[in-house]
């Protein structure tokens, strides 16, 4: 395998490439990405970038892509109001066919872009090989659902088959209707169903930061519960801390708060020491 061809030149070391990718063979990687990796058209590129030389390095990957950014421009176009509750879209029947509309459109050309890159993914949707059977949040949010079965072996099979499953974060209820789930709550069910050995979530911030905003390179869930309880980790932050300490334990080796707007920031959190972001472990 020619590397040199591979890693971008402004990407990590080809030697710290190749530990990595001995570490990481047979291991299972869970992307999830949201935030303006997906609107910046830059970032977006980097980010497709990033997948493809993932797949090409034999590597198993597993994408999760939020749209919220996309879902917003679309009801705006059609003139829906959005409300929130706690942090959630209040989805009627009416938000959930364009949620689903903008989601599926974002995960074509994810897909597509994939491809061009001369690597293999595939689509997973509730109208294709459906994985996440959901249980309804709560009767005010609407087509809103928390994931309550994955299903392994599809995805299990397509990554078998060398390609990268790219998931949009929609499952089906017991009525057979779709619902919208958070992307950062369906990346980390899966993450668990399948004990990966690394949970990546893409953001549009550096990690967690200390009282003097340092970022902290590790963390554990202990001393994160602390900063929740003492308010240094605080607002929209606080959901997504927590799904990275259910995450840790509960059979993910270890979660990532990566800053996706950092220059190839996937492969340095994968195959660099120095890493992306803010790596949660358990203990």
């Amino acid at each position: 395998m020619n590397l040199d061809k591979i890693i971008p030149k402004d990407g990590p070391s080809i030697g710290e490439v190749e530990k990595y990718v001995k570490k990481y063979s047979d291991e299972l990687i869970v992307i999830k990405c949201g935030g303006s990796v997906l609107l910046d058209e830059n970032l977006f590129n980097q980010f497709i970038e990033n997948i493809a030389v993932i797949n090409k390095l034999g590597l198993s990957a597993i994408v999760v892509h939020g749209g919220g950014k996309n879902i917003k421009k679309k009801l705006d176009q059609n003139n829906i109001k959005t409300k929130f509750i706690d942090g959630l879209r209040v989805t009627d029947e009416k938000t959930i066919k364009i949620v689903e509309e903008a989601l599926l459109e974002l995960n074509t050309e994810i897909l597509n872009n994939i491809k061009d890159k001369e690597a293999n993914a595939q689509s997973v949707t509730p109208k294709n090989e459906n994985i996440i059977k959901i249980i309804p949040e709560k009767k005010e949010l609407g087509f809103v659902g928390t994931p309550k079965e994955i299903n392994k072996e599809v995805l299990l099979s397509i990554v078998r088959e060398k390609k990268v499953p790219i998931i949009v974060p929609l499952g089906i209820g017991d009525d057979g209707k779709i619902y919208n789930i958070n992307a950062d709550v369906a990346a980390a069910a899966i993450a668990k169903k399948i004990n990966s050995r690394r949970l990546l979530l893409m953001t549009d911030v550096e990690g967690v930061l200390d009282k003097d905003k340092k970022l902290i390179s590790e963390i554990n869930s202990e001393t994160a519960n602390n900063m929740i309880n003492d308010q240094s980790i605080s607002g929209g932050m606080i959901p997504k801390i927590n799904t990275c300490i259910d995450a840790v334990n509960n059979g993910v080796t270890g979660v990532v708060i990566v800053d996706g707007r950092r220059q190839n920031s996937l492969l340095f959190e994968i195959f660099s020491d120095e890493g992306a972001g803010t790596l949660f472990r358990r203990k």
